[in-house]
């Protein structure tokens, strides 16, 4: 496998360490926001929006973060984005 190589894993990493922490961040977020548009595209239209919420939480923090809060973020969510744009 190519991620396996010596000669691939030393260019990353040369990679990485030569980004600023600025861009590190940004390719992280931009990464995560790709993973998020791929989940939210395979779920079900019909889903309201906090059972979307709720289905992106659980596929994409999986065991890592428990169902209640999994749950509390699902309703939260909206209340967040408005308090933050408005």
């Amino acid at each position: 496998m190519i991620a396996d190589d010596p000669n691939v894993v030393a260019l990353v990493r040369a990679r990485l360490q030569a980004m600023t922490p600025i861009e590190r961040l940004e390719v992280a977020s931009s990464m995560f926001d790709t993973a998020r548009a791929i989940v939210e595209s395979s779920l079900p239209s019909q889903l309201t929006g906090e059972a979307r919420r709720y289905a992106i939480a659980k596929r994409i923090y999986g065991e890592e973060l428990p169902a209640a809060a999994q749950r509390a973020h699902a309703r939260l969510e909206p209340q967040i984005v408005s308090s933050i744009s408005g």
